[in-house]
């Protein structure tokens, strides 16, 4: 019996940082801005590294670290990318027996390209973890108190209904951070016929507001939808402004202490599993907040 078992993505990055970098304004990025180098120029990195990624494999590190026995339900390709994630994955101490090694699906990969102090795009390339559908699930392996499901993507988001009526149907607590069942509109519907089932929700403030169809500065209203569609903790992310969490009869808020991090790429994920991890503990929505958001900051 495990603690947590987690679903979601198993990546490797390559987080890559330089000064060459410029901020563009224009309509024909989605954001308004966008990160622009020279066009058949060489450009110098000051910095690069690589490290594991990804809405599943990063919260089953963070729970593996808070002592909790933990698993990973996801896939990697049988590639040098997926040895890496393996590793990384067991130098935490997670429990890999529910790790899928594929043979016709590289591991996925990002490139998250930094311009120091100001912001990052990513580059993401969908592989393995995207890959696996409901027929994939092996229900009898899946004998834990919690789940963490994360974004499922691509094929994946197949997965998720399935996983949440497993999940009721034999008593298993379910944490969610399904930002990705939000990036279409079907997969949108598909998470709100589930939302009821979900113990504890976690989306930033753009996500939350997406899901309830509110204005994103009406944060009021927003909680007072989302404690209409579900009956456990909903808890929203507001970057640097903080956090803000309802149990459905009260609201909690707090800030974000000063940090030296310059890239936030992550800390969502940090966050979220170790605010999970702090209630598993204690059962306690003041505690987790503070948990999460040391986890955050340390990113």
């Amino acid at each position: 019996m495990y603690d947590v078992i987690t679903f979601g993505s198993a990546t490797q990055d390559v987080f890559m940082s330089t000064k060459k970098l410029k901020v563009v304004e224009s309509d024909e990025f989605e954001t308004k801005k966008g990160l622009c180098l020279s066009l058949g120029s060489k450009i110098h990195i000051n910095e690069s590294f690589f490290a594991m990624g990804g809405g599943g494999a990063n919260p089953a590190a963070t729970f593996a670290e808070q002592g909790l026995k933990t698993a990973y339900f996801g896939a990697v390709g049988q590639d040098g990318f997926g040895q890496e994630v393996k590793k990384e994955l067991t130098r935490h101490g997670v429990f890999l027996d529910l790790l899928k090694e594929l043979d016709d699906s590289p591991t996925a990969f990002s490139v998250i390209l930094s311009l120091p102090g100001v912001e990052r795009s990513i580059l993401e390339k969908y592989g393995a973890c995207h890959n696996l559908t409901e027929k994939d699930l092996s229900f009898d392996k899946l004998k834990t108190k919690w789940f963490y499901i994360a974004s499922l993507s691509d094929k994946s988001h197949q997965m998720l209904v399935p996983l949440m009526n497993f999940a009721q149907e034999n008593g298993i607590k379910i944490s969610s951070n399904p930002a990705g069942s939000l990036k279409t509109r079907e997969n949108t519907e598909v998470l709100k016929t589930v939302l009821g089932k979900i113990d504890i929700l976690i989306l930033n403030q753009e996500e939350c507001a997406k899901l309830t169809g509110i204005d994103y500065a009406a944060e009021k209203e927003i909680f007072k939808k989302l404690d209409e569609m579900i009956d456990g903790i909903v808890v929203m992310t507001k970057g640097p402004e903080g956090v803000m969490v309802s149990d459905g009869q009260y609201r909690y808020s707090a800030g974000i202490p000063e940090s030296g991090m310059v890239d936030r790429t992550g800390a969502g994920d940090a966050f979220a599993s170790a605010f999970v991890s702090g209630y598993i503990e204690k059962n306690d929505i003041s505690y987790a907040i503070q948990l999460g958001t040391a986890n955050a900051t340390a990113v």
